[in-house]
């Protein structure tokens, strides 16, 4: 079976790698990677391929950053050509991204056999880009893998058949237990001179909250009561760098000195700060999940979450961009009053084989 793995942006590299591991094992599956190009620059990007262990692409679309539309559109014409030439049986798709949703598209119309990894979460807030692309991939796609209970209940809430619908868990948890030696092993947290436990790692790049005067002020005062008690370190997204400077808050950000601001970081060395920390401030999806299986704390600074279940059993909370919400729950961190959590069900390393069974089971109807 000739199936194309498709990746656009860092998060679908973390979630393809244990795919792409399993496939190659797999004397059924002839598995091809693309790689559309969304995030092209090799922090973003390159490094991952390496520590990851994946396979550098077989094609490279290199479609680069531009508006959505224009961006969809590139994919889906390029795209579009590549499995003319190819005909693949199937393509697996991955997250939530806008090259999710255009291969998703492409293969639809030309009954191509779609398969969507990490099913069915949603935030209910369409003026997230990424909650457009999920209705539409969801909707289009012949076999869903959603990671946890409460995303089958949306897909079946949006009248999917429940027979394309296979719960396989959470694919990014295989490549955090699988690496987790070599994230234990970085150096990251020596080269900082920090302390196991005595710093809190932020991660700031939605456009809610970089894109906004208000909000991004907000954070950052929240932020300045939080860094008096603890380090915080903050590997600083390109997008939210240059909003900074355009609303004017540089000596804000420089007058904090328990603020340290460094730039992005590789996988291990960004999970080994995770690992370590005393507690997490993320308006990221997968560090919430991250967190869960970590049982760190975490304040996720956004009014919505895709992946409800890190709040209702994981050890996340959701404080959006409300400076008075994101020190009360800072606060309780620090009086130790946080809950503990728990791991969610098939959150075990194992998924990547369900998935493969998936595939096989639904080759075989």
């Amino acid at each position: 079976m000739k199936i194309i793995n498709i990746v656009g942006a860092r998060p679908n590299f973390i979630k393809i790698a244990p795919i792409m591991k399993a496939m190659k094992r797999d004397n059924f599956l002839d598995p091809i990677l693309l790689h559309t190009g969304q995030h092209y620059d090799h922090i973003l990007s390159g490094s991952f391929f390496k520590e990851l262990e994946i396979p550098e692409p077989d094609i490279n679309l290199e479609v680069g950053s531009m508006s959505h539309a224009k961006q969809v559109a590139m994919i889906m014409s390029k795209f579009d050509d590549v499995c003319d030439e190819l005909k693949p049986d199937a393509i697996l798709v991955v997250g939530d991204v806008n090259s999710t949703m255009a291969c998703t598209l492409v293969a639809s119309k030309k009954s191509i056999k779609s398969i969507h990894v990490e099913a069915g979460i949603r935030s209910f807030d369409r003026t997230m880009p990424e909650e457009v692309n999920r209705l539409v991939t969801d909707s289009l796609a012949d076999l869903l893998l959603p990671p946890s209970p409460d995303a089958i209940v949306n897909l079946k809430n949006e009248g999917c058949d429940e027979g394309k619908i296979e719960m396989v868990g959470n694919i990014m948890i295989d490549s955090l237990l699988y690496f987790d030696t070599k994230i234990s092993s970085s150096d990251i947290l020596s080269r900082l001179s920090l302390g196991e436990k005595k710093f809190v790692t932020l991660t700031l790049h939605r456009p809610s909250n970089v894109d906004s005067f208000e909000a991004l002020s907000s954070i950052l005062e929240a932020l300045d009561y939080i860094q008096k008690r603890v380090k915080i370190v903050f590997p600083v997204h390109p997008r939210t760098d240059k909003m900074i400077d355009q609303f004017g808050l540089r000596d804000k950000i420089n007058q904090m000195n328990n603020l340290l601001c460094i730039d992005p970081v590789g996988y291990f060395d960004f999970g080994k700060l995770i690992a370590e920390s005393f507690f997490v401030l993320t308006d990221s999806g997968g560090i919430q999940e991250e967190t869960t299986v970590r049982k760190i704390p975490c304040i996720t600074l956004r009014e919505n979450t895709e992946r409800p279940v890190t709040v209702t059993e994981g050890t996340n909370q959701l404080a959006g961009s409300d400076k008075y919400k994101i020190i009360k729950f800072a606060d309780e961190i620090f009086n130790g009053k946080w809950k503990e959590g728990r791991v969610p069900e098939m959150w075990d390393g194992k998924t990547a084989s369900r998935i493969l069974d998936a595939i096989k089971k639904s080759c075989s109807l």
